[in-house]
Order: C-alpha cells, then sequence, then structure tokens
C-alpha cells in the first residue's frame, strides 16, 4: 500500500481536510504495520458495504480483527469460514449449527464465554434463558472468577461437550425440537462476535479450566431510586423495603412475595452493607477487563450507583488495555441529575478519545407522560426525556436504545413513543455513530407478572396495537430510504418484525379461559393496592380502562 496514494484517495473522498493530513498518514502507516491478508479481505469488504467511513474507523477495525486472529490461532485448513468475526447470515448460521452439533447436539459457547452476574444476591446465569444459580462462598473464596465457573457451571459445560442437553437450556431444545430447520439462542448466541472465534478452543478444552468470559453483564446491587409496577425485589431496593415493610400484593401468586429468596438464601444484599460477591468482582476485574469484549451495566439504578463510575475511571484512567471494548450501560435517566450530567461527561470523553469500541445507553419507556408516570413509579417523564436528548446531543459517537416493555396500559400512549423515537433518530443521525443510528426501539412484551400481560385485554383494545404497528411501518427505514439515501433515520425491518412477533402472541387462540380469569382478578387486586400504597389513582390515570376494569373487578 502507498501511503501518499492512499492519503489521495481519502481526500478526493472528501472525508477528511488538509489540516487532517498528518494525522491521517500516521493512521496509514499504523494500518500497513498491522494488516494481513485477512485483515485487508474484510476491510475491503466492510468498505464496499459502507461500515468503514474514514482512514481512522479503518484502523480501528483493523486493531480488533488483528485480536481476533490473535484468539483464533488458526492451525486448520484454509476455510474462510473460522475466519469471520462472527457468523452473520443464513448460510454461516446453517454451518455453525452443523460444526456445533459435531462436537455435541447440546453444545453452546454462551456456557463458556458469556455471562450474567447478580451481586446483590450472589447469583450468576450464562444465556438469559436459564434461571440463576447460587454462587457458593466457599468457592468464591478459593477464586474471584467463580463469579462465573462454579462447579454447578462445569458441570452442564462437561454435558455439552460430552453430547448432551443440561436440563436449564430447555428452552432452545423446545425450539429445536419443533422445527428442525430452525436456529435456536443457541446457534445465535455460539455466533456472535464475543463467542464465534473461540469455538476450537472451547471444543479442545476439558470443562474443568477457569474461563475469563468475554461477554459479561453486570449488575452490583438493587439500589433504585423507582419501583416499576412490573419490576421486583431483586433490582429495586425501593421494592425491596416496600415488600419488607407492607408484605407482598394481595394477588393469588403474592406478587413479590420474598419467601422462595430467602429460603434459597438469594435475598438481596442491601446495598449499604458490606458484599463478598461485590468485593470478588473488584478483585477479578484487573484480570477481566483486557479480555472482555462486551461490558454491560445493569441494575438496580447503575447511576447511582459508585461502582459503576468505578467503571468508568478505570477505563478513562487505562486508556490503552482494551480500547477494543464495547460497553453499554442500563440507566431509567431520573435519578439525581448531577449524577446524570456528571456520566453523560464521562461517556463523553471516552467515546471522543477513542477509549472504547463502541458505547450504547439502554433506557426504558413504554408508554407517554402521566402513563408512563403511574406504572414506572419514580420517574419524571419531561427529565427523563429531557437527558435522554442530552446525551444524544452531548455524544455524537453514542447510541440510545429505548427498551420498551409493552404491556396492557402501554396501548393508549405508545404511539407517542414511537413518534418521539422516529424524531430522534432524524434528528440525532450525524453518519458519526458507532452503529450509524441514533436511536432504537427494541420492543418486548411483558412475561411477569402475567396479569399484566397484554393477552389479558379484549379484542377492542388489541386493535390499538395495530395502529401502533401501522405508524411504525410509516416512519419504516424504506421510506427514509428514499429522501435521504439511507434509512437509518427509520424503523429497521427487525424493530418492526419485534411490533409484529408481539402483536401475533397476543392475539393467538387462549385455550386456557381460567388463566384468563385469574388474571383479570390479579389485574385489579394488584391495582387497588398499588394506588393504596403509592397514593395514585388508576382510573383517573387510564378513564379509557374503566369498562374493562369495572368488568374485571365484577368476576
Amino acid at each position: 500500500m502507498n501511503i501518499e496514494k492512499d492519503l489521495l484517495f481519502w481526500l478526493q473522498k472528501g472525508v477528511i481536510g488538509q489540516n487532517e493530513v498528518e494525522d491521517v498518514k500516521k493512521q496509514i502507516e499504523e494500518y500497513i504495520e498491522i494488516k494481513t491478508p485477512r485483515i485487508e479481505q474484510e476491510v475491503n469488504r466492510m468498505f464496499h458495504e459502507k461500515l468503514i467511513r474514514t482512514p481512522k474507523e479503518r484502523l480501528k477495525i483493523a486493531k480488533k480483527l488483528k485480536r481476533y486472529e490473535a484468539v483464533k490461532q488458526v492451525d486448520y485448513d484454509d476455510d474462510q469460514f473460522w475466519h469471520l468475526m462472527s457468523a452473520d447470515g443464513l448460510e454461516n448460521l446453517k454451518r455453525l449449527k452443523t460444526e456445533l452439533n459435531k462436537v455435541g447436539e447440546g453444545f453452546c459457547l454462551a456456557k463458556w464465554n458469556q455471562v450474567t452476574i447478580h451481586l446483590q444476591n450472589g447469583t450468576n446465569h450464562s444465556c438469559h434463558h436459564p434461571s440463576p444459580h447460587k454462587v457458593p462462598l466457599e468457592e468464591l473464596r478459593g477464586s474471584p472468577s467463580a463469579l462465573h465457573n462454579t462447579k454447578y457451571k462445569k458441570e452442564l459445560r462437561k454435558q455439552m461437550l460430552n453430547n448432551e442437553k443440561p436440563k436449564e437450556c430447555d428452552y432452545c431444545w423446545k425450539v429445536e425440537d419443533s422445527n428442525p430447520e430452525s436456529f435456536s439462542d443457541r446457534i445465535m448466541k455460539s455466533g456472535e462476535g464475543w463467542a464465534f472465534p473461540y469455538f476450537h478452543g472451547i471444543k479442545k478444552s476439558t470443562a474443568l479450566e477457569d474461563v475469563i468470559p468475554s461477554y459479561v453483564e453486570i449488575s452490583f446491587s438493587n439500589q433504585c431510586n423507582m419501583a416499576c409496577g412490573y419490576c421486583d425485589v431483586k433490582s429495586s431496593s425501593r421494592w425491596q423495603s416496600e415488600i419488607e415493610n407492607l408484605g407482598p400484593y394481595p394477588t393469588s401468586i403474592h406478587y413479590n412475595n420474598t419467601e422462595w429468596m430467602k429460603n434459597g438464601e438469594i435475598y438481596p444484599i442491601p446495598y449499604t452493607q458490606p458484599n463478598p460477591y461485590r468485593e470478588a468482582f473488584w478483585k477479578w476485574w484487573p484480570d477481566l477487563f483486557p479480555k472482555l469484549h462486551t461490558f454491560r451495566i445493569t441494575g438496580g439504578e447503575p447511576l447511582i450507583q459508585k461502582d459503576t463510575f468505578k467503571v468508568l475511571d478505570y477505563i478513562i484512567d487505562n486508556p490503552t488495555i482494551n480500547p477494543q471494548l464495547e460497553l453499554s450501560v442500563n440507566s431509567n435517566l431520573s435519578g439525581p441529575q448531577d449524577l446524570i450530567d456528571e456520566f453523560i461527561d464521562k461517556i463523553k470523553y471516552i467515546c471522543d478519545k477513542d477509549l472504547v469500541w463502541n458505547f450504547g445507553l439502554f433506557t426504558s419507556i413504554e408508554s407517554w407522560g402521566k402513563h408512563a408516570e403511574y406504572m414506572r413509579d419514580g420517574m419524571d417523564t419531561d427529565k427523563f426525556w429531557s437527558n435522554c436528548e442530552n446525551f444524544l446531543q452531548q455524544v455524537p459517537k453514542g447510541s440510545l436504545t429505548l427498551m420498551s416493555t409493552y404491556n396492557a396500559t402501554s396501548v393508549f400512549s405508545f404511539d407517542q413513543v414511537i413518534e418521539r423515537a422516529a424524531d430522534y433518530k432524524r434528528r440525532f443521525y450525524n453518519g458519526k455513530r458507532y452503529r450509524h443510528y441514533a436511536c432504537m426501539l427494541d420492543i418486548s412484551f411483558i412475561r411477569q407478572p402475567e396479569f399484566l400481560q397484554l393477552r389479558i385485554l379484549p379484542t377492542d383494545l388489541l386493535q390499538k396495537c395495530h395502529e401502533h404497528l401501522a405508524l411504525m411501518e410509516k416512519h419504516s427505514e424504506e421510506h427514509y430510504g428514499n429522501i435521504f439515501k439511507h434509512g437509518h433515520v427509520g424503523f429497521y425491518d427487525f424493530e418492526r418484525e419485534k411490533m409484529r412477533r408481539m402483536i401475533d402472541w397476543a392475539e393467538s387462540p387462549l385455550e386456557d379461559v381460567d388463566w384468563l380469569i385469574r388474571q383479570r382478578k390479579d389485574f385489579v387486586a394488584f391495582l387497588d393496592e398499588f394506588d393504596k400504597r403509592r397514593n395514585k389513582n388508576f382510573l383517573e390515570t387510564f378513564p379509557e380502562m374503566e369498562d374493562f376494569y369495572n368488568g374485571c373487578k365484577s368476576l
């Protein structure tokens, strides 16, 4: 590669100016130093797909690819499949499924490389489908990596390598058994960038080794300033305090009953008290951080927890250890404003200095104004939207994901959330963001508690979901692609598909009438108690639901 010729290419393309020439020369020189034929092949592909826009982005991706080459240590035939960063696309997933099944029909890389750790009660799970299991303190005293590498999990890894299917992973077995052509999350997760490069190393393992996971999701505590109606004691200190003082709700399942947590020794350790699991995490952190591909902080509410800022300061103070990190943080954006402002300032610095590979802020809302404030107790929606905009303005490289837990109370005002997300997509698109888009709308239906599910609603109210889908179609990427020559300011097909899939689920035939009657009874029992404990008034907030509420009340 000729440096001057490459420099001229970027100048003629108009993506750099004369004042950037010396910096770009250094970027080109560094790229030449690290590129290999495989790296160059992947870089060229990504450039033609418009995933690389500047020489700085090219260098950044080349560094990431170099790291993958070091992880893979390829010593087998020159098969392009194994040189991929991740197994994307239908044909690659088919090939991956075959390769996984050669090792074992229960083999899944997530059991090694992915972990969600709840430090507040000392539990973990690899993949979101299995229930969390307890990390024994005696194992933790031997090594802080037992936060992930428990004896229990090692036994499951052994089963997977022996062509067995662990019972706790039955979600994927049901998917695969129902349709042999389907791709369960076992396949999808194993094809991710944090898992796929490790395939051969894991395949050759004995299942007894301690593994440093590449994908870690962490909850430091349940400390939270909010107590959302469908949240729980594990994730909210306000819920924990309420249940301790007033007991569970008078529904058929005694909603938010904590006896089972106490019996299983997984009751949350109050955030004000010493926590051996949190102490173990910080002992493990210096070994964990350099090997991470993805790190996500959840809650509680991370922005009122000192540990979150400790992570950010560590990244700032150690800028060269892991600039390939994909970092994300969940926040309700409704805590003390000084902490939110400090958080945005630190994230802006981290992104401006390229101290991470990319950053995403995840937040949650699924209705508008007083509707949102009713169910998300403690939320100030004006403050929420103001902080969303401030983040998108101050952090031009980051992205915002609005996670919407669509439920029975969402149907009357979710259209305004859709309009706001569409507005953010258009207004804050800048061509500089890590993931192109400024804002993503991630819609999922609520599973628990069942009495807030869409499926309890009558047909006329469910019809409003179709109106929401039509609105998303109106703001589709295809529509804006014709206007702006790209679709990143409209709703992608997979965003709309989540809404469509939810409607199909909500309208599918309901065979158990007793279930429906029980959930509708629980719906009003919960709301009456919620109003009494939180000084709210459901019918004043949702007058549109008066007939439905009274019908449930009469059951």
